[in-house]
């Protein structure tokens, strides 16, 4: 019987496999980075060990490292979670050979299966090797790994060998293996997978399907079981194909097999050998704790014959710190308050508790909310109902795109889910909201409310000019009404029902609105489900830049500079010129405008804070107009 277990891993799913444990009366042992030295994580956990260092190839990537913590914790047995040494057979190899129990496949089945190529093969399935306008466009693909990092589309052969290139070493500093592949790329097909599990007795378990359709940078956002919509015959051969991959490796444990179907037909794509980030909707619907089942089928335990019935429909939504307005770039900061709706019954994995902090070094996933539901209808509207009133207060969110996408008709619509999704209507699901304007409203007068309990103040009989705050893109007008209160002139139409510093009550077209508003020392405002920033009435002039000036997104390291790019350089508008990696993400940093290359700030491997100088492109007519000046 396992004892005590050390889990490889950080962040949600660490805290995930935790709470199995304690359940099941095992000890648990963390492992952290320095960067992760307060983390929910560590907190949680009964004993933890320190990795020296931040980046991941230094700590959590260190299967030497992780062995070791778990001797000394006196661990007998290590969970690998996912990500990291998950899909690692050497590390895998490491933990049987310390004499530890491997909460896992065979290490000769992650070998086997972890390698998408190798994979292909055993399935019949030869990748691409001579490309040709003709196979276009096509997908380069990292062997090892996943989560969308080490993935390129091509559409032009020319753009193929500079895909394959940043995809290897995409693919080494995320998973230490710079293999890749080249593969057919299938236009807005729906991403399908089976959930497995097997046991040591020869019996494989295909827990149903799920549709993961919903992407952003080849990385999931929604998923749902069982998929909806899919032909009988279809599910079977699905179902199929997965147990014949397993029982053609002797798999044992937990794997998923992912599938992209378009056309009624369904292309392998890849065995993960590892827990997925999604198994909870396939819980909900068949009832079981995947993480237990992990534990009993590690200790040699046989599965009944057969797995439980499903019943109803889950959805899980990963929520994230990013902005999906500005090509998803990782957001960072105080997480405020982060709490569920007050009375919800859903579930919520996380590695976050409000007063956390989300850095630079990692994932920026900060939750999976999952909803389950008799039908897939109503777990929908439950599902967007609890995200948009849960109080999600610090760093820019993808709560709002997720409350969208779970609305749009297409999404309700089973016979429109596609990885396309996202191409087609990132725009207008990512406008401002109906209503910022009510609450930047509201934000204005809960602060004047604030500022007048401080320093007191009220009506006067000689009525000066309004007073004025701005948020985002919002100026409101107000000014203080006779008798108390406060009458507002901007935006036109609201009247004031009530203004404290932490709730406002205002009166549009009839219609009463509540908002509680939170403001934090950062700027940021929270009125009801809305993020405002306070801008300053006055700007800083220290906070000027040169035109042409190429500011760091997000913080980060740089990991590359365009080839022989160097100061004095014509570039083109829209030309790659560095790449800068942040919360396991690669994200290129491209010229505005056509140009001159007037300033280079970036180096590879320097660490850079947001805003931070990186370049300057000066277009043709500052480049003229300055020599012009210099002539005089």
């Amino acid at each position: 019987m396992i004892s005590t277990v050390l889990v490889a891993n950080r962040g949600e799913i660490a805290c995930r496999v935790f709470r199995t444990c304690r359940e099941l009366g095992i000890s648990t042992v963390a492992v952290y980075s320095d960067a992760d030295a307060d983390a929910l994580h560590v907190r949680e956990a009964d004993t933890a060990v320190r990795l020296p260092g931040a980046a991941p190839s230094e700590t959590y990537l260190r299967g030497d490292l992780v062995v070791k913590a778990a001797l000394a914790a006196g661990a007998d047995a290590v969970h690998p979670g996912y990500g990291f040494l998950s899909e690692n057979a050497d590390f895998a190899r490491a933990v049987i050979d310390a004499g530890l129990v491997w909460i896992g496949p065979p290490p000769e089945a992650i070998e086997t299966m972890g390698s998408k190529t190798r994979a292909k093969e055993i399935l019949g399935i030869a990748p691409l090797s001579d490309v040709t306008g003709a196979d276009l466009p096509v997908l380069v693909k990292a062997a090892a790994g996943g989560g969308g990092r080490g993935m390129r589309i091509v559409r032009e052969l020319d753009a193929l060998a500079a895909a394959l290139e940043s995809a290897s070493a995409e693919a080494v500093s995320a998973f230490g293996d710079g293999e890749v592949f080249v593969e057919p790329y299938v236009e807005n097909g729906r991403h399908v997978e089976v959930q497995l599990l097997c046991d040591t007795h020869g019996t494989v378990w295909a827990l149903g399907t799920r549709d993961c359709s919903l992407q952003r940078r080849h990385q999931k956002v929604v998923e749902e079981a069982p998929a909806p919509g899919l032909p009988a015959a279809l599910e079977a051969s699905l179902l199929d194909t997965a147990v014949r991959a397993a029982k053609a490796v002797g798999y044992v444990g937990a794997g998923t097999v992912e599938f992209l179907v378009a056309d009624g037909r369904a292309h392998f794509l890849e065995m993960n050998t590892r827990l997925q980030v999604e198994h909870p909707v396939t819980e909900e619907v068949f009832g079981v704790d995947l993480v237990a089942l992990q534990l009993a089928v590690a200790e040699g335990r046989a599965l009944p014959p057969e797995p439980p019935a499903p019943q109803g429909h889950a959805i899980e939504a990963r929520l994230y710190a990013e902005d999906p307005a500005r090509e998803w770039a990782p957001q960072t900061g105080v997480l405020h308050r982060f709490e569920p709706p007050e009375g919800a019954r859903l579930r919520v994995d996380t590695g976050y508790v409000s007063g956390d902090t989300v850095g630079v070094h990692y994932d920026p996933m900060l939750a999976k909310v999952i909803v389950h539901a008799p039908t897939r209808a109503e777990a929908v509207r439950k599902l967007a109902h609890a995200l948009e009133r849960a109080r999600i207060h610090g760093p820019v969110t993808n709560r709002e795109l997720l409350v969208a996408s779970l609305r749009h008709p297409e999404y309700g619509s089973e016979d429109h889910l596609d990885t396309g999704f996202y191409d087609r209507n990132l725009d207008a699901l990512t406008r401002p909201r109906e209503g910022e304007e009510y609450a930047a409203a509201a934000a204005a007068l809960a602060a004047a409310a604030a500022d007048t309990g401080r320093f007191g103040g009220g009506w006067r009989n000689l009525r000066s000019q309004d007073e004025t705050r701005t948020y985002g893109d919002h100026e409101v007008r107000y000014r203080p009404a006779r008798g108390g209160g406060y009458e507002v002139t901007a935006p036109e139409g609201v009247r004031v029902v009530s203004a404290a510093p932490d709730r406002v009550r205002l009166e549009v077209a009839g219609v009463v609105r509540n908002f509680d508003v939170t403001a934090y020392e950062d700027g940021t405002v929270h009125a009801g489900p809305h993020r405002l920033t306070a801008r300053p009435r006055f700007t800083d002039p220290r906070e000027q830049t040169a035109p042409g000036s190429l500011l760091a997104p997000m913080p980060g390291t740089v990991v590359r500079v365009a080839d022989g790019l160097a100061v004095g350089d014509r570039v083109a508008a829209g030309q790659p010129l560095l790449w800068l990696e942040a919360m396991k993400m690669e994200h290129r940093v491209i010229a505005p405008a056509s140009g001159t290359l007037t300033a280079l700030h970036a180096a590879p491997g320097r660490q850079v804070e947001v805003g931070a100088l990186l370049a300057v492109v000066s277009d043709d007519a500052t480049t003229e107009a300055a020599q012009e000046d210099q002539t005089v």
